[in-house]
């Protein structure tokens, strides 16, 4: 195996998930995803228009523009290149895009062991979860929840306001250290 893509919405458990992973997989593992790329762009990309929009401020949708998108579209290809090169990496990511979005990590990731895992959360959980965190925008939570995973395909689906993290982790390290 050596790539883990876990798709879930903001809030979801995606990168506790991670951080449990890293522990309980036998080798060493990367954890990067949308919050790693989103906290190197610059400021000013950070602020609508030809970046991203809806982070700080807003109802809670999020707004790509055309210099974010080639950046993810970098990043991404850039991700599995590090694949390549020997990382083992697990992926945090946000589909916003839905299926669109998994095509491209499909392209990008194209002859490498992928384990494609959708992290689902309840939106009322999610929501609690974001407002307890206070660092997301009111409503981020409850409108990603399902829309990520419109027309995504996944090998393991969880749920993690039904397991609980480690109970989630466990699964999903079943999945990836099975033989295939």
């Amino acid at each position: 195996m050596h790539v883990i893509v876990l798709n879930g919405g903001s809030s979801s458990g995606k990168s506790s998930l991670a951080r449990a992973l890293q522990e309980l997989l036998p080798e060493p593992w990367l954890h990067l995803g949308a919050d790693t790329m989103v906290a190197a762009l610059p400021p000013w990309l950070l602020a609508g228009g030809e970046g991203i929009g809806g982070l700080d401020d807003g109802d809670g949708t999020v707004e790509v523009g055309p210099v974010f998108a080639a950046l993810d579209a970098a990043w991404t290809v850039g991700v599995a290149a590090m694949a390549r090169a020997g990382a083992r990496i697990v992926v945090d990511e946000v589909f916003l895009g839905g299926a669109a979005s998994q095509q491209r990590w499909r392209s990008a990731l194209e002859g490498l062991d992928v384990l494609w895992v959708g992290v689902r959360c309840a939106p009322e959980v999610a929501a609690a979860r974001e407002a307890a965190r206070g660092d997301r925008v009111a409503g981020m939570a409850a409108a990603q929840a399902s829309a990520v995973h419109e027309g995504v395909a996944y090998d393991l689906v969880v749920d993690t306001s039904q397991a609980s993290v480690d109970d989630c982790a466990e699964a999903i390290l079943a999945r990836a250290t099975a033989p295939r």
